[in-house]
């Protein structure tokens, strides 16, 4: 296995491909709760229901479609294979949850609930097998972080574009924001397929990856499943992740009713404030993987999230009118938000190889599983319990083409301590996780020493 330094081609080539999953995450984080409820007319507490529903199905697809790549065999690899044909079915199951079929609020919820399911799994297709291959590129510690900011660059850039972009389209129809919604949607799907060819033709998997065989006397599904869950630094990174990527969420998804019905922002502003969030966290994500050589991955998720905090603290205090304070609190809520898209994501490579170390396989498919289902868990929770607080605080759903409503005192707080105090909390909690986590670069450096010592004593490919 090599530790040398990546190429410059093969890390942007890497990188671009978390453009599709970016960009989905983006503006489903930033709009779709607001789209279901003010656009297509659900009620929050079932648009909420629909994404939890979905989730079932994520618990066995995520983790399943993991250990299928592990098992996957061709010249091509275990990985490559799965983004080549997936891309187009993600794009395509993108588009369709914009769209507003004639059908009744009990038609709407059976069709977005299918949609759901669809793009779940084509995500989980794309995903996995991708940001499996980061273990398998490089296995030097710090290369692995600097290949980790690249793809969080491409990631929150794509982010950036993506929310901006899509604002600004959906409001070149102001009085049909339904077509606005499935024109942009559309432009988006062709810019979700597109990376995964650039990531697929652009980089090579290493020779023992492409020669990995499957072991017939090693664990099965269940098993390896087991074994995974027994693994206590990985078990910690999922907490540390969970809980980072469930206040993102809580965040994005209410941030859109925060400034229109409490901050009343003007809405033409709103792409303008996604981009100062964003691009935040695109200069950060760069800063913190420097920053990280130097003090660690923990002492950075500390920092980040310190930031975070003071700024969703600082949102819940805010008054209406006060825009500029929203801008600047967004700017620093971005410092903390790229840690938590670049900390966790740097720590499972070096799961990967503890687990190497202790069963003799490389399961990359069964670890990334896990956390792509964990990432669309905490999108899925955010829109959940945002749709349900709001039902139960009375929020009253906007009729497009109309004025929007005046919005109750109750609603008004549940959105500004979903955004706020919750978010904080959660993140807070996420700390004692991050305490204990024990994969230090010194610990890393004796998991790398002992298994290249097995390699010299038996060469072949697992």
């Amino acid at each position: 296995m090599t530790t040398t330094r990546l190429s410059q081609k093969t890390k942007f080539a890497y990188g671009a491909g978390d453009l599709g999953a970016a960009i989905s995450t983006a503006i489903n984080g930033f709009f779709l709760l607001n789209f279901l409820i003010n656009v297509a007319g659900l009620r929050p507490g079932i648009a909420g229901n629909i994404f939890l529903i979905a989730k079932l199905w994520d618990a066995v697809n995520d983790p399943l479609i993991g250990w299928l790549t592990d098992h996957t065999v061709s010249k091509f690899g275990r990985r490559r294979p799965w983004l080549l044909f997936a891309a187009i079915p993600f794009g395509l199951a993108f588009f369709l949850q914009w769209i507003v079929p004639p059908l009744s609020e009990t038609g709407l919820f059976w069709y977005y609930l299918l949609v759901a399911i669809l793009l779940d799994t084509a995500f989980t297709a794309v995903n996995v097998p991708y940001v499996s291959m980061t273990a398998e590129l490089t296995q030097d510690y710090d290369e692995r972080t600097r290949l980790s900011s690249v793809r969080m660059g491409f990631s929150i850039l794509g982010g950036v574009l993506a929310a901006f972009f899509h604002g600004i389209i959906v409001n070149q129809f102001p009085q049909d924001p339904k077509t606005g919604y499935m024109v942009s949607a559309a432009i988006w799907a062709l810019f979700i397929a597109g990376p995964c060819f650039i990531t697929f033709f652009g980089t090579k998997e290493p020779d023992f990856a492409v020669n990995a065989k499957p072991s017939i006397d090693g664990p099965g599904f269940l098993e390896g499943m087991k074994i995974a869950l027994s693994n206590k630094p990985f078990i910690l990174v999922t907490i540390i992740y969970m809980l980072s990527w469930l206040a993102i969420q809580f965040a994005q998804n209410n941030l859109q009713l925060y400034t229109k019905d409490w901050i009343q922002m003007d809405m033409g502003l709103f792409s303008f404030l996604l981009l100062a969030i964003q691009f935040s966290s695109f200069i950060w994500v760069l800063i913190w993987a420097k920053i990280s050589e130097h003090i660690g991955k923990q002492n950075v998720y500390y920092l980040g999230t310190g930031f975070f905090v003071v700024a969703l603290m600082g949102l819940f205090f805010l008054q209406p009118g006060q825009v500029v304070a929203t801008f600047v609190l967004a700017a620093i809520a971005g410092i903390g938000i790229s840690v938590g898209y670049l900390v966790p994501w740097s720590m499972v490579p070096d799961v990967v190889e503890l687990d190497e170390l202790e069963t003799g396989q490389r399961r990359e498919g069964v670890f990334y599983g896990f956390f792509v289902f964990l990432q669309k868990m905490g999108l899925a929770l955010g829109l959940f319990i945002s749709g349900w607080a709001l039902e139960l605080s009375g929020y009253i759903n906007a009729t497009p083409g109309l004025p929007d409503p005046t919005q109750p005192a109750s609603a008004l707080f549940a959105i500004r301590v979903l955004i706020g105090p919750a978010s904080a909390i959660v993140l807070l909690l996420s700390f004692l996780a991050v305490r204990a986590y024990p994969i230090t670069r010194e610990k890393h450096a004796e998991i790398r020493a002992e298994l290249a010592r097995r390699e010299e004593v038996d060469p072949e490919p697992a």
